[in-house]
């Protein structure tokens, strides 16, 4: 009997091609994680700005009912 040289030349990827994938699903989730953190961070100065401005100028709100 002939053994087939096609299966074992595609097992012999297996590791690679799983290697590879956990590679670009870390390399995804480490990008939103460190862009995720960025944006908390600046995001807080930004924040507080606003809240700055809204404490300072003072508009009258009327509310109606229909």
């Amino acid at each position: 009997m002939k053994p087939r040289s096609t299966l074992s030349a595609i097992g012999g990827w297996n590791s690679f091609f799983f290697c590879l994938g956990m590679y670009f699903v870390a390399l995804f989730f480490s990008i939103f994680v460190c862009s995720s953190i960025f944006y908390v961070m600046n995001g807080s100065r930004n924040s507080k700005s606003v809240a700055a401005e809204k404490s300072n100028t003072r508009t009258e709100l009327v509310a109606s009912v229909k």
